[in-house]
């Protein structure tokens, strides 16, 4: 039995076009969870984290429209409210496909925190997106009754308000989540990263900011010394020259290959370099397999069929599920 932890996109869950009610979280949640289900069932051990991106901007967008009878929440506490409800809802998905099977197995969810180091340089240099999207007009509005705060132009889209996204250090909870995997539980965690604190005279405290989800994720996957980091996207496999007609598709890579494509410029920052990175970080700290593929090609990538493996150096040859 293998110790695994996947990590699946906030936009898995609302795609792009869609409303985000719970009716559609709920079917996506389903097709997401189909695959991971399988692998409970053969006996694995399973971690599941999410990304919350999309849930958070819709919350911050209500908030904004309801604040003058309503008051706004900071941040962090958003991120908590969205762990819960993403949480909720995909741990009942998933313990209700292991009741169709027959498996008496459950999965439970954690709100979780993440430290972070109060020095950390990105909180002098925020760039994470988060919220609602602002014309120049609506921006200045903004400014006026809130005060100026960070933005850049996001892709065309409009302008956006932007937080630090400063690298985490430290699963606060994993104490629990190795507990809750001791009893054969499935554990839904470090939803949309995990929620950024730091300590202070021995005391935790949120910040406003963002936690990369894949970092939390490799971050957790090291620390509980899981066997596989799974780490699911809207691609296949992972390419150099994306887009080129000299487009490669990889197939397995190594620590340093991984290393040397990133420093190319191959994984752009806002895209594949982020997951790149993560992986990377994860076979640092003696992690011995990532896999990086879409959800539709789970499965073919547990039999070695596509998807990117990520190993060590010292091995180039296990680039099938044990």
């Amino acid at each position: 039995m293998s110790k695994m932890l996947i990590a699946i996109g906030g936009n898995a869950i609302i795609q792009e076009g869609q409303k985000g009610t719970i009716a559609e979280q709920k079917v996506n949640i389903l097709t997401s969870c189909e695959p991971i289900v399988d692998m409970i069932a053969q006996g694995h051990q399973v971690v599941v984290t999410h990304g919350n991106g999309p849930q958070v901007g819709n919350s911050l967008v209500k908030a904004k429209m309801s604040a003058d009878v309503i008051p706004m929440f900071p941040l962090d506490v958003y991120g908590a409210e969205s762990q819960g409800n993403l949480g909720y809802l995909i741990q009942q998905t998933i313990t209700n496909m292991l009741a169709r099977r027959g498996l008496d197995k459950k999965a439970v969810s954690l709100v979780t925190q993440v430290q972070v180091d109060a020095d950390d340089p990105a909180f002098n240099h925020p760039t994470k997106p988060i919220g609602p999207f602002y014309t120049k007009e609506s921006l200045d509005k903004a400014f006026a009754e809130a005060g100026a705060f960070p933005y850049v132009e996001d892709s065309g889209r409009g302008y956006r308000h932007v937080v630090p996204s400063p690298i985490p250090s430290k699963i606060v909870e994993k104490e629990a989540i190795e507990a809750l995997l001791s009893q054969d539980l499935t554990v839904i965690t470090v939803g949309g990263g995990g929620i950024p604190v730091v300590e202070e005279n021995g005391q935790l405290k949120g910040v406003e900011a963002v936690v990369d989800k894949d970092f939390a994720s490799a971050l957790l996957a090291a620390e509980i010394g899981a066997d596989y980091l799974f780490i699911l996207t809207g691609v296949a496999q992972v390419a150099v020259n994306f887009g080129k007609p000299d487009q490669k598709n990889l197939d397995r890579i190594t620590l340093d290959e991984a290393i040397g494509y990133l420093n190319e410029g191959q994984f752009p920052k806002g895209s594949m370099g982020p997951k790149i990175e993560a992986a990377i970080l994860f076979l640092k700290n003696g992690g011995k397999n990532v896999i990086i593929t879409s959800i539709d090609k789970l499965q073919d990538a547990l039999e070695g069929k596509s998807g990117t493996w990520l190993v060590p150096n010292a091995d180039s040859m296990n680039h099938k599920l044990a």
